[in-house]
């Protein structure tokens, strides 16, 4: 294992660290470089040299407030190594003094801090060795500080006279460095410093040229020294100025600078006119001309022959000029000039950069054969060249003489090298900045492969990736190293497969067949070993559902999904970890945790803006892992503005600045402005103005006399943030109105009046006290003065006026400030009237038997006396045609708005007359009505009937009953019958249709229907017109003859409610309903002669069923049946009054053919119209519009009729 480690210090120059506060003292440290060896790699198991692995730096310091100081030595070797130190350059045993802390197996020992550490201070080295040799450390120098502190001393007052140049000297005690130089006074005020007053490099305070206003008492130097905390204070001097010009009240009086001996500078720091300095490459180039004269000289810098680099700085007011990081390029010529107006002083600085030792060959660690040849080579570089000192097992070479070593220049050789020859080498390069120490660790072995692998190692592998399997092996000389797979002869080969110098065999792109045992062989000289080790290839980890990146509104749940498939080897090793900014996600599965996993989707509830960052899925296995990212963005609205501030006050504007939120990865859209006054609703904020998201001011338009305070929030998709909070608050001054009153309304609610209102200017629109409005009006077209009236409240009456004629207004606002600007004119008309005329030539054109239109001449300007509002048309009926009397019906009316001549009526009832009268109406109200017309509507068709029952059905018959329509809408012509089979069956019957032509008949019964099978009949009433809407019934033919049985009927009435109970009495005594057995049963069912009765009529109807059961499979019908039915008579089919209406329907009749939708097929055969038809655009119907239809009552007359035969088959 290589290592090295340099533990060295430089040589540090007494010079500032930063001009005027750091200064270093004259304690000079040795620097140096130690390395540790460089170690080959050798085997513990292996016999082997010491070799240093840790060591205390060159210089360790007993800083006083630490605890304690180790003396760090620590190393490794076969055998163990064991250690020994010197002090001051002889033997020290730490074991013999019980104060020091020792460490088991180790040659550190801890220095405690127990006050007394000066008898440890010293120079100390440790030595590791074993029987093969000795490795060393650098020497460790073990510095115990002194309290710096600058000698009692009684210091004189400096006198001089004004204008000399004065210096303070301060000489600070030596210590630990950095030290750092202040002066200040007894009150701890830093002294002004500037180009005439400065402090040096040595922390003198140098004075150009001593003014009065120098003279004090209470000059202080104060020497820092940061790593032992500590300050130290000299005594304070004192510095009297002795004045020219003694009668002069000012020092800056020109009497006084005239008194000043005027004279070129000349230079105070440093001496003579040129010197040298030397310096570290590295290191930071000081140099300093401080110089006196009066006036106060000022400093130059030049490089000769060269302009100074970029990296120089001139600092102290001119006087420092600082080159950081200085290299050879840096050595040379510079000069300062000091000049004034009379004259100028030079000093020139000659510059030379030198180098510490480095390496150019360091001394490696060797491993060799016994009988070869050694060369260890050690050679350095530095200004000055360093010097080469080699030692052998710590100690000089001249002291462990060998013959056959040589020293050749800067090599050792040794020629046919034994084991006994094997050492530790140290060799040393030094010079004045510093010293190089190297170790190095020579072997001499001869020794066979030593695998250091374990043997029989399984690999797992992930197909397509790669895979290395270790054979570590030591050896002298170094081992060949072959891989065998599956025990077959010849080496693994190819492009995949690579054997590295350590032994290792690495596999690129393993596949499948790559799966088995390897074997590694090792052979040298000395000897071969060999190891085995087991492949086995897994299926690679592959996501196959990668999260998406996702942007949530802040307290949502967010879904990430992730799921991947892995090899089946692995189900209990598989494992899915998400990570949140590369740092892994802990899972506790609670509600305070706020994430939860679930098949493969990490949920996280509640999301807030911690939430927000790079979300990785990492599936791994114990071989391998996949990895899939996503970012998650958190939205919410923006955070609150901040640091609002009001400026550029102008009266009634202010500018308004802000510092926007945090928008939360939603840009903001809009800022929001919003005021609060403190008059009017304090606490109540109101809406001022809005600004573009990307403004961050906006100057703000305000009324007068308001106090006002501002805040402002943001907005952005999410929502509006919250608001910022408040600024102080800004009082606008009073000004006149801004503005007049809007929404002006001229109206006349009585004939010789007219009112004006206004919306009121709000409070804060007011700009000041005493808002009032000035009302003007004049007639319109008429040569008048205008009216005026000044009134608080926003609402004036003129009373007086003509009826109905135009007058110009306008509105003005006044307040103790003047007044509102020039308002507009607005024009209205004073008080209406009733309309005083009709419309004339009132016509109605009737349109069919509901709809008609009403036409008029439309009523003149000048008898409406107001606006025209349009034309009401009233309505009423006066009697249905089938009745003679005639009554006066609701009045109904209909409003059409606008100036027209024409309007349609609709919803009339059919067959009735009517009387109508037309208005027109205005803002006041309705004018008088037009002559009354009366008009009629044509016939139309009925309505639905009301009845409409099956009374009784039997085997072969069912018999129908209904009651006439209560609305005719005509005279009654007949009824429509019409029925069909309607058996649970996809297709239905053909519809049989007959007409009933007298009006009077109100029952019908339908003969010859198939048993047990179910009818639906359907009822239309008809007029001259048409058949109005049908009704309709159905009903199940009964199993048994109706002797034996009482049938029972299945109604469905689909077209109208069940009838009322008045016509029930229509109804045929032989139907019989379910719950009147229900009744009777009741009663009866318990007594025995009922029982017995029963039971007879059972055997009856059992016997009845079974004789016709023969008959019908002996030959059915008849042929003179057969004949009736083909050849059906039909004169027989008339009605007669003294008979029901029968209907006989064939046997025979097909159940499929021409079928038709019950919906479609039976269909009102009336002309009702559509009110969109006949309305206009403008038509308005007031809510009386309806009407309800007059019905006259009738008695019914029951006719009875027969049909026999058929009737032909209705067509749909």
């Amino acid at each position: 294992m290589n290592s090295e480690m340099v533990v060295c210090c430089g040589a540090m120059r007494s010079s500032m660290w930063s001009p005027g506060l750091a200064l270093l003292t004259g304690v000079v440290v040795s620097v140096c470089a130690f390395h540790l060896t460089t170690a080959i790699d050798i085997p513990m198991e292996v016999e082997q040299l010491p070799t240093i692995t840790e060591a205390s730096p060159s210089s360790l310091i007993a800083f006083p407030f630490d605890e304690s100081f180790p003396m760090t030595c620590e190393a490794k070797g076969n055998p163990k190594p064991e250690y020994r130190w010197t002090k001051n350059g002889e033997e020290f045993d730490p074991y013999q003094d019980p104060r020091l802390i020792k460490e088991d197996n180790s040659g550190t020992f801890v220095i405690p801090n127990t006050g007394n550490l000066t008898e440890y201070q010293g120079t100390y080295r440790c030595y590791a060795e074993n029987e093969l040799g000795t490795a060393i450390t650098e020497e460790i120098e073990f510095v115990v500080p002194h309290v710096p502190k600058f000698p009692k001393e009684k210091i004189d007052p400096i006198k001089v006279e004004e204008g000399q140049p004065v210096i303070l000297e301060c000489n600070p005690p030596k210590g630990i460095p950095p030290l750092q130089i202040y002066w200040m006074t007894i009150d701890l005020q830093h002294i002004e410093q500037d180009e005439r007053v400065s402090m040096g490099l040595n922390g003198d305070l140098f004075f150009s040229n001593a003014l009065e206003k120098d003279s004090r008492r209470d000059y202080c130097c104060f020497a820092a020294f940061p790593r032992i905390r500590t300050i130290v204070q000299k005594n304070a001097m004192s510095v009297i100025v002795k004045s020219k010009n003694s009668n002069s009240d000012s020092s800056s009086s020109p009497g006084r600078a005239n008194s000043i001996l005027e004279r070129k500078p000349s230079l105070l720091m440093p001496s003579g006119v040129k010197s040298e300095t030397q310096l570290v490459e590295g290191d930071e180039l000081l140099l300093e001309c401080i110089a006196e004269g009066f006036p106060t000289p000022k400093i130059e810098w030049v490089r000769m022959g060269h302009r100074l680099p970029d990296r120089a700085t001139i600092e102290n007011h001119g006087k420092l000029l600082s080159i950081d990081r200085v290299n050879e390029d840096d050595s040379g010529k510079y000069k300062c000039k000091a000049k004034n107006i009379h004259g100028e002083a030079n000093h020139s600085f000659d510059v030379s950069v030198e180098e510490p030792p480095k390496w150019v060959s360091e001394p490696e660690s060797q491993l060799s054969t016994i009988g070869s040849d050694v060369h260890i080579k050690c050679s350095a570089t530095g200004t000055p060249q360093p010097t080469i000192q080699w030692r052998v097992n710590g100690k000089p070479l001249k002291e462990v003489p060998a013959s056959n070593r040589k020293v050749l220049d800067d090599t050792i050789v040794l020629h046919n090298a034994k084991s006994i020859d094997s050492a530790v080498y140290q060799c040393e390069a030094s010079n004045r900045h510093g010293t190089l120490l190297a170790n190095a660790n020579i072997m001499i072995m001869n020794l066979p492969p030593m695998v250091l692998t374990e043997e029989g190692l399984e690999y797992s592998a992930v197909e397509g990736k790669s895979v290395v399997m270790h054979c570590k092996v030591f050896s002298s000389p170094p081992s060949i190293v072959t891989w065998n797979k599956d025990d077959s002869t010849g080496s693994v080969e190819g492009p995949r497969f690579t054997v590295h110098q350590n032994g290792s065999l690495e596999i690129h792109n393993v596949e499948k067949e790559d799966m088995g045992q390897y074997t590694c062989y090792s052979k040298n000289t000395e000897g071969k070993s060999a190891i085995t080790a087991l492949l086995d290839v897994k299926d690679p980890t592959k996501i196959f559902q990668a999260p998406e990146d996702l942007q949530v509104l802040i307290g949502t749940t967010a879904q990430l999904s992730c799921l991947a498939v892995y090899d089946n080897s692995f189900s209990g090793d598989f494992e899915i970890v998400w990570e949140k900014d590369d740092m892994e996600i802990a899972l506790n599965h609670t509600e305070n945790s706020g994430y939860f996993l679930e098949d493969g989707i990490l949920q996280i509830v509640n999301v807030s803006h911690r939430d927000h960052g790079m979300y990785k899925c990492v599936a791994r296995t114990p071989v391998d892992q996949d990895t899939a990212s996503a970012l998650l963005i958190v939205l919410d609205v923006p955070d609150a503005p901040e640091n609002l501030v009001l400026s550029e006050h102008k009266g009634r504007s202010v500018k308004l600045k802000w510092i926007p939120g945090d928008d939360h990865n939603s840009s903001t859209t809009d800022f929001i402005i919003e005021y609060e006054e403190s008059q009017w609703e304090p606490g109540n904020w109101n809406e001022l103005q809005r600004v573009p998201g990307n403004h961050g001011s906006t100057v703000l338009k305000l009324y007068g006399h308001v106090d006002y305070r501002f805040r402002v929030s943001g907005v952005n998709a999410v929502g509006r943030g919250r608001p910022s909070e408040p600024t102080e608050r800004y009082k606008t001054p009073p000004a006149a109105p801004d503005k007049n009153p809007e929404n002006i309304k001229i109206e006349g609610h009585l004939a010789h009046e007219m009112d004006i209102n206004w919306e009121p200017l709000s409070p804060i629109e007011h700009n000041g006290p005493g808002l009032e409005y000035k009302v003007s009006y004049k007639r319109q077209d008429v040569e008048e003065d205008w009216h005026e009236h000044v009134v608080k409240r926003h609402s004036f009456v003129v009373k007086g006026t003509p009826t109905f004629v135009p007058y110009e207004v306008r509105i003005q606002a006044r307040n103790y400030q003047g007044w509102g600007p020039e308002p507009k004119v607005m024009t209205g008309y004073s008080g209406e009237d009733f309309p005083s005329a009709a419309p004339d030539d009132v016509a109605v054109e009737v349109m069919n038997n509901s709809l008609v239109k009403v036409n008029w001449t439309r009523v003149h300007k000048e008898k409406l006396h107001g606006h025209l509002g349009g034309y009401r048309i009233n309505w009423w009926r006066l009697r249905s045609l089938l009745d003679s009397k005639k009554t006066h019906g609701n009045k109904h009316t209909l409003t059409f708005p606008g100036d027209r001549n024409h309007a349609m009526v609709p919803g009339l009832a059919p067959f009735s007359e009517y009387s109508l009268i037309v208005m027109t109406f205005n803002g006041r109200g309705n004018g008088p009505g037009s002559h009354a017309v009366n008009f009629k509507t044509p016939e139309g068709v009925p309505e639905e009937n009301p009845v409409f029952r099956v009374t009784d059905v039997q085997k072969h018959t069912v018999a129908l009953t209904w009651a006439p329509p209560l609305v005719a809408n005509g005279v009654i012509t007949g009824y429509r019958l019409e029925y069909q089979l309607i058996n649970d069956t996809e297709e239905v019957g053909v519809l049989q249709s007959m007409d009933i032509s007298s009006p009077d008949t109100t029952s019908c019964v339908l003969r010859n229907l198939e048993a047990v099978s179910r009818y639906k009949f359907y009822l239309r009433s008809c007029t001259r017109v048409g058949c109005g809407p049908q009704v309709s019934e159905e009903s199940t033919t009964t199993p048994v003859a109706p002797s034996t049985a009482v049938s029972t009927v299945n109604l469905s009435q689909s077209a109208s409610p069940s009838p009322p109970s008045t016509a029930v009495s229509h109804v045929s005594n032989a139907t019989h309903s379910n719950i009147g057995l229900a009744s009777i049963h009741g009663g009866i069912s318990t007594q025995g002669w009922f029982i017995g009765l029963m039971c007879a009529v059972a055997v009856l109807t059992l016997i009845v069923l079974i004789a016709c059961f023969v008959n019908r499979n002996k030959g059915g019908k008849y042929a003179v049946k057969e004949k009736e039915d083909l050849h059906p008579d039909l004169e027989s089919q008339g009605m007669h009054d003294d008979t029901f209406c029968e209907y006989s329907d064939n046997d025979e009749k097909p159940l499929k053919g021409s079928q038709h939708s019950l919906s479609g097929q039976i269909k009102a055969e009336d002309s009702g119209d559509s009110l969109v038809d006949y309305g206009d655009e403008d038509a308005q119907f007031n809510e009386d519009g309806s009407f309800i239809g007059e019905y006259a009552g009738r008695k019914e007359k029951r006719v009875s009729m027969e049909v026999k035969g058929t009737t032909n088959q209705s067509k749909a």
